[in-house]
C-alpha cells in the first residue's frame, strides 16, 4: 500500500528502488557542513550517506515499502547508513556512498547478515584497510518519527543516535580481524571511481 505522503515533484518518477538508487547516483556528493532533509535533497540534488539514505527510505515508503536504515560499523573509518527493503522474502539496499561498491543491492539477500556482509569486500579506507565490522537491527523511521524527518532536517541528531545506540552484531570474529589483508590496489581504485578526492 502506498503511503499518501506528499513529497516532491521529484519522486512521482521514482517508481522503483532501482529509480531511487540512480536519482541519487546522478545527485553530487555532499560536502556542505549541513545536512539536508529528503525534500530539501530533491530539489538540490546534493546527498551524502545520512541524506541519501533518508531520501531513499522516503522514496521506498512512497512506493510501499517501510521506511527502514540499517546502520553498517566502521573502525579506523566512517559508518555507513542504508535505507533497507524487502521484496519476495529478501533483502536489497538502497545507498549514496563516495565509493562505487557500497550503493544499490538488489534484494537477493535472505537475511539482514547477508546483506551486510555483501559490503564487505568493498569497504576500506584510505590506507587500503578492510573497515566493516558490525551490522545493526533495523530502524523504522515511521515508527519512531512518522514522517518528521522527511520534512526537516532536525531530526537528524536523533536518527543518527538511535542507530548508534541500537543493537549491533559483529560480522567477522577477533582472530578473523587479525588476518585482513589489506585491499589491493586494482580493487581500491575499482572502488575509488568517482570518489571525491578530499573525502
Amino acid at each position: 500500500m502506498k503511503s499518501g505522503l506528499k513529497l516532491p515533484q521529484v519522486y512521482r518518477k521514482l517508481k522503483t528502488p532501482e529509480a531511487i538508487q540512480l536519482f541519487l547516483d546522478d545527485c553530487a556528493y555532499n560536502t556542505d557542513p549541513v545536512v539536508r532533509a529528503p525534500v530539501d535533497v530533491a530539489v538540490v540534488k546534493k546527498a551524502h550517506c545520512m541524506d541519501g539514505a533518508l531520501f531513499a527510505a522516503a522514496g521506498l515508503w512512497k512506493i510501499g515499502f517501510q521506511p527502514i536504515v540499517m546502520d553498517l560499523r566502521a573502525v579506523h573509518d566512517d559508518d555507513h547508513v542504508l535505507a533497507i527493503f524487502k521484496a519476495k522474502g529478501c533483502w536489497g539496499a538502497v545507498a549514496k556512498s563516495n565509493y562505487s561498491g557500497l550503493r544499490y543491492r538488489e534484494p537477493v539477500y535472505r537475511t539482514l547478515r547477508e546483506l551486510a556482509i555483501s559490503y564487505f569486500e568493498n569497504y576500506f579506507n584510505l590506507k587500503r584497510e578492510r573497515t566493516l565490522r558490525e551490522y545493526s537491527v533495523p530502524l523504522n523511521l515511521k515508527k519512531r518519527w512518522h514522517d518528521r524527518w522527511i520534512y526537516t532536517n532536525e531530526m537528524y541528531d536523533d536518527i543518527s543516535q538511535a542507530l548508534d545506540d541500537i543493537r549491533h552484531y559483529d560480522l567477522i570474529s577477533r582472530a578473523q580481524e587479525q588476518s585482513l589483508t589489506r585491499v589491493d590496489r586494482r580493487s581500491f581504485l575499482a572502488g575509488s571511481v568517482g570518489r571525491l578526492k578530499s573525502y
